[in-house]
């Protein structure tokens, strides 16, 4: 008798597409109407300072045309045979400072056609709110969501998207990468104020009003329509002690418990006990509201996440090589290789995290960014059907794509679905770049600006779109075939 293994199948229900932002897709940053963002002066990405000149070579102000090419984008996605596509709605397209009593009419007309474009073509629009694009008047007027009128400002922006799209949407997500708050100020809640001009208080208070925020926009939501589906979004990581060492796993821990806070009120309800002690060692009183923490209870109904890497957490991490992240650091993990960013890929960690996710909150989960960002080398040859050989992109969405389907069927966890980050090239987020590229559609834009927007279709367009097909079928087990 020889052992046979389980044929890899995703249920029919399961939902595969891709994902992009308004603020690295769309481009048209000053047409009919919209307002400034405080992405049009991150000039340089989230890490460096924003640049108030607007008039710069920021490469987002442009971005990858999306605004005009949407209907082409989206017939593509329907070609690999998307079954939900995640985007968002640039706030300051809707309200041009954020503040307005009424909403911008061009800007709505825009996004009806980019839904009704989904619907037509079978595919479910899922909207990200606020998806790190506050707009700019607001930010330097109140300081993002520092301020606790903000949240009336954003649950009208909310309420205007939902009113005008009911029956036609019904996936939502509050905010993006909603943990950000504690690295980004600026990209996660809008705060204009510097990061080092910064009390701890005003971490806490800010993550307040966002939470408050999103708990109002989710009782909204389902007042609206009760069809409607509301997920948090946090930015999933898997965090690893770097040896048994009982101090390394508190570390671990701890780290933890700074990217969870989000989605343990958001998904339970209440501030866990390790924020309230940690806040009263502080010596923060939060400034709230008696209704506050009534609307907390109203809870997401799914917890959407990030996936991009792992990292592992010592409590002595001048005794090992350090990662070489862009963005993350930490001490590095012997057992895995990295991107070119220096993102260590770790497949199994999503596995770990849908896990830990599905044990601690026992709530449907929804992957909606992963991904691989690589400089492809875009190469025309007679016969072939791409432009791109990023077999890649390819290994690496193999990979976690196994990960995932080993998590539901082995495991039992419920995922809902799955959005490739990026899925048509973008601006990158964390350094503004476009030689950083995700998608399985190629966008002819250079890093100097050049190029003509053109679209083509890369060898794992046609990969993702049998995956699509298959239900998974075609996916390789790399893992055990080593």
């Amino acid at each position: 008798m020889t052992d046979t293994k389980p044929e890899i199948r995703f249920p029919e229900e399961f939902l595969f597409g891709g994902a992009t932002a308004a603020n690295q897709y769309e481009g048209a940053w000053n047409v009919d109407g919209k307002g400034p963002s405080i992405q049009d002066v991150m000039t340089h990405g989230i890490t460096k300072a924003p640049d108030e000149t607007v008039q710069s070579a920021n490469l987002k102000l442009d971005g990858v045309d999306g605004y005009h090419h949407f209907r082409e984008d989206i017939a593509l996605m329907a070609e690999m045979g998307f079954q939900v596509y995640r985007f968002s709605v640039a706030w300051s397209r809707i309200f041009p400072t954020g503040m307005e009593e009424e909403p911008g009419e061009q800007g709505l007309l825009f996004y009806d056609q980019v839904v009704n474009a989904c619907l037509e073509h079978g595919i479910e629009p899922m909207i990200t709110i606020s998806h790190y694009e506050t707009p700019l008047a607001l930010s330097r007027t109140l300081d993002g969501f520092r301020s606790r009128e903000t949240i009336e400002h954003y649950e009208r922006f909310a309420r205007t998207l939902m009113e005008r799209w009911k029956g036609k949407v019904r996936w939502w997500i509050t905010f993006n990468e909603i943990n950000a708050l504690w690295n980004f100020p600026l990209m996660g809640a809008g705060i204009w104020t510097r990061k080092d001009k910064l009390a701890p208080k005003d971490f806490w208070q800010t993550a307040h009003h966002e939470l408050v925020a999103a708990s109002r926009v989710v009782k909204l939501a389902h007042e609206i329509d009760p069809e409607n589906k509301v997920g948090c979004m946090i930015l999933g990581m898997a965090n690893y002690a770097r040896t048994c060492h009982p101090a390394d796993e508190i570390m671990a821990m701890k780290e933890d418990e700074r990217g969870l806070f989000f989605s343990d009120v958001m998904l339970r309800g209440h501030y866990p006990a390790y924020a309230l002690r940690k806040m009263e060692k502080e010596g923060i009183r939060l400034e709230t509201h008696p209704q506050d923490f009534e609307d907390l209870k109203t809870t997401h109904d799914f917890l959407s996440f990030s996936y991009y890497m792992s990292k592992t957490i010592a409590h002595d991490p001048e005794n090992y090589q350090f990662s070489a992240g862009n963005l993350v650091t930490g001490t590095a993990n012997p057992y895995l290789k990295s991107s070119e960013w220096g993102w260590q890929i770790d497949p199994a960690g999503l596995r770990w995290l849908l896990n830990k996710y599905w044990n601690r909150y026992e709530k449907p989960l929804f992957i909606v960014e992963n991904g691989l960002g690589a400089m492809d080398e875009y190469q025309k040859k007679p016969g072939v059907p791409y432009t791109v050989d990023d077999q890649y992109r390819i290994d690496y969405m193999n990979d976690h794509l196994v990960q995932v389907w080993k998590a539901m069927d082995l495991d039992g966890v419920p995922v809902l679905g799955y959005t490739s980050w990026g899925c048509v090239d973008l601006i990158s987020a964390s350094t503004a770049e476009m030689k950083k590229r995700y998608g399985f559609i190629y966008v002819n834009r250079n890093q100097d600006g050049s190029g003509d927007m053109s679209r083509s279709r890369k060898k794992s367009f046609f990969w993702y779109r049998d995956v699509i097909a298959s239900r998974g079928a075609n996916l390789k087990d790399r893992e055990s075939e080593e």
